[in-house]
């Protein structure tokens, strides 16, 4: 059975930094394309960045230069640096993983809540 765990999420004052992490578990392999995902109240969900097996990377334009994705792949894990951070950043965020030859079937992580305020 495939699980993402997200952990690291909090209470962080403007300016402050967090970093989450996203443990991958069921047969989600080094070849999936994974990417962290956000939704704040009464929005869509968006993507914030994504990295493939070979570790590239895209970030939404909010995040360019604030937040880095990275993945250990010995580990499953997936990580999300988040640095300078601001109020809008406040947000569920999300861990996603799919395969690059079936990107409709998508994991989805139970979400980690992240919110910005002083």
């Amino acid at each position: 059975q495939v699980q993402l765990v997200e952990s690291g999420g909090g209470l962080v004052q403007p300016g402050g930094s967090l970093r989450l992490s996203c443990v991958a578990s069921g047969g989600i392999g080094s070849i999936y394309i994974m990417g962290w995902f956000r939704q704040a109240p009464g929005r869509q969900r968006d993507v914030v960045a994504t990295i493939t097996s070979r570790g590239s990377t895209n970030y939404a334009d909010t995040v360019k230069g604030r937040f880095t994705v990275s993945r250990d792949n010995a580990n499953n894990t997936l990580y999300l640096q988040m640095n300078n951070l601001k109020p809008e950043d406040t947000a569920v965020y999300y861990c996603n993983a799919y395969h690059p030859l079936v990107p409709t079937l998508k994991y989805w992580g139970q979400g980690t809540q992240v919110t910005v305020s002083s």
